[in-house]
């Protein structure tokens, strides 16, 4: 069933019938306090969207972990040549350990 009001009236019916419930010294501060919301959180979104934008066009290095110093590559981003990969010192493996019983070694003219 059609009541032929849009839809944006029955809010403001809605709206207006809560306010209607307020005393009347009371219905401008909640209104102002609505329209300041409002206005912040718009004021918020554009300084989001700014600051994203910056963020693109000027980006920042990574900051190294603590007690890391970082290189000049660091602030290369993707012109940095590839990283070497760091060998750590060789583990001893359990063979290490057998000593008199540990397989003999094949030379290399057998």
């Amino acid at each position: 069933m059609e009541t032929g009001q849009p839809q944006a009236s029955v809010a403001k019916n809605i709206f207006e019938g809560i306010l209607s419930f307020l005393p009347d010294w009371l219905q401008i501060p909640i209104l102002c306090l609505i329209l300041l919301l409002i206005v912040l959180g718009w004021v918020s979104s554009i300084r989001k969207k700014i600051a994203r934008r910056r963020a693109a066009r000027n980006p920042q290095p990574v900051p190294a972990a603590p007690g890391v110093q970082g290189s000049g590559a660091d602030f290369l981003g993707p012109y940095a040549p590839a990283q070497q990969v760091q060998q750590a010192p060789q583990q001893p493996s359990g063979a290490d350990y057998l000593g008199a019983y540990a397989p003999q070694q094949r030379g290399e003219g057998h």
